[in-house]
């Protein structure tokens, strides 16, 4: 059965809550018309090569942003008038009122005394609540609702050492659902537009991967906004879908997405890649947590609907961990595909450039791509400045 009607009444609801206006952001890419640079750094499988600054036409006047992975509300962009516009169109009496939450001392959301019975702000961090206690926020998608299929998904990106993985990709003709923090976007500008060029569903996840049910309601709302500036800067499209950091998030947070047209996606299943090599957390752990989703595509346990599956291209290794797995994952499952795809999302994004195929499309080998005769409306406005980043990363960063 094709359950196009989900994302229907997802699309309908979405259009009829948003408060914000995202279709003013400048681009410098007509995304019907993409061109990548042919230099190591978008060709090469050496990470040394591919992690190696550059200089892109993706310049941008430092005022005009927050600071690179410092939370969204730096620089003082929060008091600045495109921001302050942004805040002040929005009806904040109709807030939920969940609290700003605290922090434990090792780095995650604080959920001591949290009603867990009555969850009263579907807490996600806290019982993995995924449907609004009010009408007027957009639920969250968790699955792929299409029996036998394996959600595709990789978090963090666009990562600087990511040619191998993407490659593998595109070889295979599989797109995935790429979450993308805006930090890294701006910092490996073509690396983002390798995502859309490939044909990859782009999602945001926001600025700095902060915990957002810790932030104010003016950093949630610019963690949000800047992503989606910076993804439409680069890549021409603006996601309508996005991920929250550790899936962190709760009523209030969920409202504010809601007011940027935004819908969240969450996962069925956690393959805690980025987690390998860290206490409690072996090498051989991961590989075991991949080899028994791969079973569940043979055993029944997804023969109604299928799931979607939380990975990351934070480094080489979870890359490793993708590419090692893929022909393994596409012998047990009947399909695999990107989440807008199996959940019959054909617009993910605010601009109608570009389209997805719905699922019974998809399995004539309908891939998603440029609306005939469509032009882009991209601004061509020229940002002033350039941006000389610093070499803030690793080569093997890692971001839980």
């Amino acid at each position: 059965m094709i359950l196009k009607y989900y994302a229907v009444l997802a699309t309908l609801s979405s259009v009829a809550l948003a408060a914000v206006d995202l279709s003013n952001f400048p681009s410098k890419t007509d995304p019907t018309q993409i061109t990548i640079p042919n230099i190591p750094q978008t060709t090469s499988h050496d990470v040394y090569a591919e992690c190696k600054t550059y200089q892109s036409e993706f310049t941008i006047n430092p005022a005009e942003w927050p600071e690179i992975w410092k939370i969204a509300t730096s620089n003082n962009i929060n008091t600045s008038q495109e921001f302050m516009s942004v805040y002040n169109s929005i009806d904040w009496s109709k807030i939920p009122s969940a609290p700003v939450r605290t922090m434990t001392p090792e780095g995650g959301p604080n959920l001591k005394d949290y009603d867990t019975v009555n969850d009263p702000d579907c807490w996600w961090s806290a019982t993995q609540c995924v449907k609004p206690k009010r009408p007027d926020i957009n639920g969250d998608i968790v699955t792929c609702n299409e029996p036998e299929t394996w959600g595709l998904t990789y978090d963090d990106g666009p990562n600087c050492s990511h040619n191998a993985l993407y490659d593998m990709l595109l070889e295979n003709q599989q797109t995935a659902s790429m979450f993308y923090i805006g930090s890294n976007v701006l910092y490996w500008p073509y690396g983002a537009l390798r995502g859309l060029k490939d044909g990859h569903h782009l999602c945001g996840h926001t600025w700095s991967h902060a915990k957002m049910t810790t932030l104010s309601n003016q950093e949630v709302l610019a963690e949000l906004y800047y992503t989606a500036k910076a993804i439409k800067y680069v890549t021409g499209v603006t996601p309508l879908y996005w991920r929250p950091a550790q899936g962190d998030l709760d009523d209030r947070v969920r409202w504010i997405a809601t007011q940027l047209d935004m819908t969240a996606i969450l996962w069925t299943h956690d393959t805690f890649d980025w987690a390998a090599g860290t206490p409690g957390t072996t090498l051989d752990t991961v590989q075991r947590k991949y080899e028994n989703f791969i079973q569940m595509g043979t055993n029944g346990t997804f023969a109604t609907k299928g799931n979607i599956v939380l990975s990351h291209e934070i480094n080489n290794m979870t890359m490793n961990f993708a590419v090692q797995h893929y022909p393994a994952i596409k012998k047990a499952y009947k399909h695999v595909t990107d989440v807008a795809t199996c959940a019959n999302i054909t617009h993910p994004y605010l601009e109608n450039t570009i389209v997805f195929p719905d699922f019974e499309a998809s399995l004539t080998g309908k891939r998603g791509g440029v609306v005939p005769g469509a032009s882009s409306d991209a601004n061509q406005q020229q940002l002033n400045s350039a941006l000389y980043l610093a070499t803030l990363f690793g080569l093997f960063l890692v971001i839980v």
